[in-house]
């Protein structure tokens, strides 16, 4: 069965968006005749962004912990595009491999940074535009936020965070803006295989599926649909 999409004349903007699951997003909506605007630390000219071609998007670089910028950037998407309508909030990353009694606290402030505050921040300052338009956001989560861990609890800790996030801003919202989470496993990204060089890639979901389901989210069809956290794990 295939299934078309068009956000033509939609607004979406994508945090992390140069890398390997934010370009997946990208390509997701534009291929759906989207405006795409996207926002990452990582310069388009930088070797370690992966969107082929980033002319393709109005993009902005800028550091989503840092409230200023990112007030400053969604008010510059919205004057230029005239609104906003959806945010994904892909920006984030793991670290891991001690127990607790042996994590820096360096690792707890920038893991809870990257993988939290950006979240909230952006969520934060797209709410108001998002509520006009009667939007959406979804945010990435992780099936290793629904327990404890050997080796990356402040991980987990961050997932579980912002998967509870997403149903405040859901129970705040209803009716305005519709809030979900996606909940990946091991994706299939460059990264994961140089840390996993011994995995079984098959069972690994690719950051195309993932952005699918996103897209998904996003769409009419999730009319009905707020305060979720949606499994896109597959076999991982």
């Amino acid at each position: 069965m295939s299934v078309s999409f068009d956000f033509s004349g939609d607004v979406v903007l994508i945090t992390g968006v140069g890398g390997a699951l934010g370009s997946a997003v990208a390509e997701a909506f534009l291929d759906a005749d989207a405006t795409v605007c996207g926002a990452d630390i990582v310069a388009a000219d930088s070797e370690d962004f992966l969107l082929s071609d980033p002319d393709r998007i109005d993009f902005y670089q800028g550091d989503f912990t840092d409230e200023s910028e990112v007030e400053e950037t969604i008010d510059a998407i919205v004057e230029k595009h005239g609104g906003l309508d959806y945010l994904a909030n892909i920006a984030g990353t793991w670290r891991g491999g001690d127990p607790i009694h042996e994590t820096d606290a360096s690792t707890f402030d920038f893991l809870f940074d990257v993988n939290l505050k950006t979240m909230f921040l952006a969520s934060k300052h797209a709410l108001p535009h998002l509520r006009k338009r009667e939007g959406a956001i979804v945010s990435v989560s992780a099936r290793s936020s629904l327990e404890g861990g050997e080796g990356d609890g402040i991980y987990r800790a961050t997932k579980a965070s912002v998967r509870l996030l997403t149903e405040t801003i859901a129970e705040e919202n209803k009716g305005a803006v519709q809030a979900n989470a996606v909940m990946p496993s091991v994706i299939d990204t460059p990264m994961n295989r140089e840390m996993m060089s011994d995995g079984d890639y098959d069972k690994w979901v690719k950051p195309a599926e993932i952005a699918d389901m996103i897209r998904v989210l996003c769409s009419d069809a999730a009319d009905v649909t707020s305060g979720a956290a949606v499994p896109v794990y597959g076999e991982a």
